[in-house]
C-alpha cells in the first residue's frame, strides 16, 4: 500500500484515507530531526563517545509513523534499531543513547515514558510486549501496545509464540515488522519462503498488510486503522512495512561484502524525506523558511546530544549486579567477588605500571630538555 511515491504524487487507495497536513507537517520535522540524530550519532560512535550505533538512516518513516500513531497511554516496544521512535515518543536523545553509549540497561524510565527499553536479543520484546497488552485488558484498560521488530526477528521461535498467544487471546497488539531487506548480512530470501511478511499473518488468524515503508503517509493509514482495531477489542495485527537499510548493519559490519553499491544507490531516489518534502511542498503546506527552522532545531539537537555524550560517566561495576533480584544470590555475590577481586589487581597493576611510566615519563622529558 502506497499513498505517497517518490516523486511526492498522491495516489488514492479505497481503503485507507491520505492523514491530515498538520499531522503529516509533524512527521516531517520528526523525518528531519531524525535524520539528523542518526547522522550525529554515527558521528559519535567514529569519535569513540558511542559504543556502538545501529543507524535507521532511511527508515525514518517507518520509526516516525509507529510513535505518532499512538495515545499517551500505549507502549511502544523498541529494538536496538528504534532510537528516533522512542526519541520522538518523548524520551530524550541524551537518555535514549545511555544503553548504546555501554553505561547502564536503560536510561530511562518506562514506566514513566511507556517506551519499553531497548531489547537487543532479537524477538524477545515481542513477549513481553504481548504480555503487557494482555495485563492490561485484564484490567479493564483501552492501553494498545506497538511491538516493533526486523525481517530477522520474525525467524525466531519468539516471533511465532508471540503472535499465536496474542492471536488466541485477541491482546491488543500490533506487530510492526520493519524489513529492511536484510538480517545483518542475511538476504530476506533466505529468511522465508512466504510471499511476503505480511502474509504470516494469514497463519495466525489476524489480519496482515505490506506497506511502503518510506511513505511515511502510508505507515501512519495503516498503523492507524491496525491500533484503531486492536482498541476496539479487534485483537492483534501484523503491519510488514517495506523498507531498505541504507548504512552498514552497525559499525562492526562491512556491508561491502554481501550487496552491490549500485543496490544502495536505487533506494536513495526513494528517501522518504524528500518524498514528504514534495509532497507538502506542492499542497503549500511547506516553504523554504520552513526549512531554515527546522534546519536550526535539528542543528540545536544534536549539540546538545555532542555536548552530552562529551561527558565522561563514572560508572560503578557493581551497579552490573544490583536489581537483577531482589536479594542477591550466592551465585552472583560470587561473580562479583571475583570482578571485585579482578578489579583491585588490574588497578594495582597499574599503578605500579603508572610508577614505571613516570620514571619513564620523566626520562623522557629529561631527553628532551
Amino acid at each position: 500500500m502506497q499513498l505517497i511515491d517518490e516523486t511526492g504524487t498522491t495516489h488514492a487507495d479505497d481503503t485507507y484515507a491520505m492523514p491530515s497536513n498538520e499531522r503529516l507537517v509533524a512527521a516531517y520535522r520528526a523525518l528531519v530531526n531524525g535524520r539528523r540524530l542518526n547522522d550525529q550519532c554515527s558521528a559519535l560512535v567514529r569519535q569513540g563517545r558511542l559504543a556502538v550505533y545501529p543507524s535507521s538512516h532511511g527508515q525514518e518513516a517507518c520509526q516516525v509513523a509507529a510513535s505518532l500513531v499512538l495515545s499517551e497511554n500505549d507502549w511502544l516496544f523498541p529494538t536496538y534499531r528504534d532510537t528516533v521512535a522512542i526519541v520522538n515518543r518523548g524520551v530524550t536523545p541524551e537518555e535514549a543513547l545511555v544503553l548504546l553509549r555501554g553505561d547502564w540497561h536503560s536510561g530511562y524510565d518506562p514506566k514513566h515514558t511507556r517506551v519499553a527499553p531497548q531489547a537487543t536479543p532479537l524477538a524477545t520484546q515481542l513477549l513481553h510486549a504481548v504480555g503487557l497488552a494482555h495485563a492490561a485488558t485484564l484490567r479493564g484498560e483501552d492501553t494498545v501496545v506497538m511491538a516493533l521488530c526486523g525481517d530477522g526477528a520474525t525467524s525466531e521461535g519468539d516471533f511465532h509464540e508471540a503472535l499465536n498467544f496474542a492471536a488466541v487471546f485477541m491482546v491488543p497488539v500490533v506487530f510492526f515488522v520493519q524489513n529492511n531487506e536484510f538480517a545483518i548480512s542475511v538476504p530476506l530470501a533466505k529468511q522465508t519462503h512466504a510471499p511476503s511478511l505480511a502474509h504470516k499473518a494469514i497463519g495466525y488468524g489476524m489480519p496482515g498488510q505490506r506497506v511502503d515503508g518510506n511513505d511515511v503517509a502510508a505507515v501512519m493509514a495503516v498503523l492507524d486503522e491496525a491500533v484503531e482495531r486492536a482498541r476496539g477489542g479487534g485483537g492483534p495485527s501484523l503491519v510488514e512495512a517495506h523498507t531498505y537499510r541504507m548504512q552498514a548493519h552497525t559499525n562492526a559490519d562491512d556491508d561491502t561484502r554481501y550487496r552491490e553499491r549500485d543496490e544502495v544507490k536505487a533506494w536513495v531516489e526513494r528517501d522518504p524525506l524528500t518524498r514528504m518534502r514534495a509532497y507538502l511542498s506542492a499542497a503549500g503546506a511547506w516553504s523554504a523558511e520552513d526549512d531554515s527552522a527546522l534546519a536550526a532545531e535539528a542543528e540545536t539537537m544534536a549539540s546538545a546530544l555532542r555536548d552530552a555524550l562529551n561527558r565522561e560517566v563514572e560508572v560503578d561495576p557493581e551497579d552490573l549486579f544490583r536489581y537483577v533480584y531482589a536479594s542477591r544470590p550466592a551465585h552472583l555475590d560470587r561473580q562479583w567477588n571475583k570482578l571485585k577481586d579482578e578489579l583491585e589487581r588490574t588497578a594495582a597493576f597499574e599503578a605500579t605500571g603508572a610508577a614505571g611510566g613516570g620514571t619513564t615519563e620523566s626520562g623522557t622529558k629529561e631527553q628532551k630538555s
